[in-house]
Formats: structure tokens, sequence, C-alpha cells
């Protein structure tokens, strides 16, 4: 059995992770570039957490920039088994309000430009994305808020834009008319990426305002998201502990597939297959290709 590893990804205002026993700075070296900082490697009682910053200490780098496939890579090296993602998010529901925790279980996909697979030219693969979200994890993170007593809406459709602008006023009719219930701006292709690396995937969506349809509340500005993550920074890190508290030692199979997602996924057969991309492949998908 693998020893379950629980990774965080912090996003907007999450810059570090207080509480981490025994932490210490990791640089992990990934053939796919720089990921967005070091990481920081520590306990959270006794289950082993690896944090990173999606945007880097002191918000460095826009949603458009980030290097999601070294940033996967990474924590797949330091032997991440379970990926939880804190992010910020707009609302397209006026009952998914300012401070509410959202755990999304769909995502939309409409950013552009963004490199979206670890696999291409050389060895092609195909991996389900049918249910993005491990339900272990997302059971889990219900059961922390709740023990937190914290409130929580299980489900909802992220749509993920491309950034770093908000949407305009038509663009943000058109998703609540499509039924979407939150917006935001790094769930994809991190998503697809953990899934190709075969590691659970979950977000812990903070809602921050009402992007920009709601008639009562002004257009975003970065003030109120900012107002609204300070405000609640406290209520994401408790869930975080209270998560790990419970957290298994051994990963959990997930019921979505996530922990054997290459099994069946992979096209090219070894002797059609690009040496050197296969090289780069070792980690995220080295069960597969030895």
């Amino acid at each position: 059995m693998t020893k379950a590893i629980l990774g965080i990804i912090g996003g907007s205002g999450i810059y570090d992770l207080p509480g981490l026993e025994d932490k210490r700075e990791e640089r992990i070296e990934s053939p796919w570039g720089e990921p967005s900082d070091a990481l920081m490697r520590g306990r959270l009682g006794t289950t082993e957490i690896v944090f990173l910053a999606r945007h880097g200490r002191g918000h460095r780098i826009p949603p458009d920039a980030i290097n999601y496939r070294a940033n996967i890579d990474a924590l797949k090296r330091a032997g991440v088994t379970d990926i939880v993602s804190l992010s910020a998010c707009g609302s397209f529901k006026p009952e998914l309000h300012p401070g509410l925790f959202v755990l999304v279980d769909q995502f939309v996909d409409r950013t552009s430009g963004r490199t979206s697979s670890f696999f291409g030219p050389g060895c092609v693969a195909h991996v389900s994305m049918a249910h993005p979200v491990s339900p272990h994890l997302m059971d889990r993170l219900a059961a922390a808020a709740h023990a937190e007593s914290i409130e929580v809406k299980r489900g909802g459709t992220y749509v993920c834009i491309q950034g770093p602008q908000f949407s305009s006023y038509a663009e943000s009719i058109a998703y609540k008319a499509q039924g979407f219930d939150v917006i935001g701006m790094t769930a994809m292709p991190e998503a697809k990426l953990a899934r190709e690396a075969e590691m659970s995937y979950a977000t812990l969506a903070m809602v921050t305002d009402y992007d920009c349809w709601h008639p009562d509340h002004d257009a975003v500005d970065v003030s109120a998201v900012i107002q609204v993550m300070h405000d609640n920074i406290d209520r994401a890190r408790r869930i975080v502990a209270r998560l790990a508290q419970n957290f298994p030692d051994l990963r959990e199979p997930c019921a979505v597939g996530a922990h054997k997602a290459l099994a069946h996924a992979i096209m090219t057969p070894p002797a059609a297959r690009d040496p050197a991309l296969v090289a780069k492949l070792d980690a995220v998908a080295g069960r597969v290709l030895k």
C-alpha cells in the first residue's frame, strides 16, 4: 500500500500554512520548468503535508502564467497522493454568498493557450475527466468543515476563465445563464494535470464576490476580494487542520479511478514513444511506462 501524503495548494491570500510541525523548505527540480515556489513540507498531527503557494509567496505569478505542469510534477515527486486546492471564486447564485465555502465537483474550462497535458507528440494519452473530483476527498473536507461548524456547500460547477482580468458583464450573465455556480481562474488545467499524474484532487473554493452580474453589488475589485479572503483565511486553515487530523495513513483508492487514471490511457505503443518525452514523464507516469 502507498503512504498517504496530503498536498495543499494555496491560492489567493494563502501563501503559507501555519501550524506545520517539523517544517522545512524543499526545492524540487522538475523537467517541466520552475514550480511557483519552494515546497513547504511538514506535519499536521501525524499526517505528512506538502504545501505549495500557487501564485508564489508575495503573489508574483498571475493565473495565466502559472507553470501548472511543474507544480503538479513537483508535488508528485514529493510523494503527494492527494491534493486539496484552496482558491477564491466568484458566485453566480444568490445563496452562494461571499464567505461561503463551496466543494465544487465539476469544472468547465474556458481558458486558452495553457498547456493542459503532460503528454503530447511522441506519447499520447487520454484520461477520463468525467468526474474530476475524488469523492473520498470531498467527503473528508465536508466532514472537516462540519466538525469545525463552518458552512460549506457540497457540489457545484466551477467555470475557469483565462484572466487575469475579471469577466465582463455580458460574460457574467452568459455564465450565469448556463447554470454555472462559481467562477475562478486557476482550477484548469490544474485538475486535468492532477488526474494525469494519478493524484486524487478536490477544490475548496471560497466565495469572495458575486462576479459582476448581481444588480445590488458593485463590480469585482481586488480590495473586496482581499477583504473577504482576509476575514476567512483562518476558517480555511481550520478545515485543513481538521482534515489532516483524521486523514488515513495509507492512500485510499479513488472511487472515480484517479489512482489508476493511466491504466488504459496511453495510446502510443512502446516502440513508437519519444524517449525524451518518456524521460520527462518519469514521475507522472512512471508507474505505467516502466
